[in-house]
């Protein structure tokens, strides 16, 4: 991971021309770019172009023979979309991003530590609310690793 962690929750609102703004504690950590790419359950993920970078060399090392590790390349770099974010810390999504998250006005903004995720509002509370016990398990279960 290079620079600051990427941590919290954060509620911007999608503009008509498809832009959001990301978090402002992020802003000088996430000014020499980032690549927007699809993520898991229809969300976005946002990487600095150093992460991402390392992110892609692992994945290329996946074997080509693997045709799971075949697939995951295509999507993660198909959908790959390099941005810089403006003056006022905003990045424009695509309209292919904006369809597959599901995005509209109300967006959530995660921090995942080394990279950031974007859903739309409802989708967040609605995954949420479905994983809350898979989070308390999952809790319990690295508590007692550390015992």
């Amino acid at each position: 991971m290079s620079g600051q962690r990427l941590v919290g929750t954060y509620t911007p609102k999608l503009d008509d021309k498809g832009r959001l703004t990301l978090p402002a504690k992020f802003r000088d950590a996430l000014a020499g770019g980032v690549m927007v790419t699809r993520n898991q359950d229809n969300s976005l993920a946002v990487y600095r172009l150093d992460d991402f970078d390392a992110i892609a060399e692992k994945t290329r090392a996946a074997s080509r023979n693997n045709p799971q590790a075949r697939a995951y390349q295509r999507y993660f770099f198909a959908s790959a979309d390099e941005q810089r974010p403006d003056g006022q810390g905003r990045i424009t999504l695509s309209p292919d991003h904006r369809t597959y998250a599901g995005l509209t006005k109300d967006c959530v903004v995660i921090g995942s530590y080394d990279h950031l995720e974007i859903w739309d509002a409802q989708t967040w509370e609605a995954y949420q609310n479905e994983h809350e016990e898979d989070f308390s398990a999952a809790g319990s279960e690295a508590f007692e690793a550390l015992l």
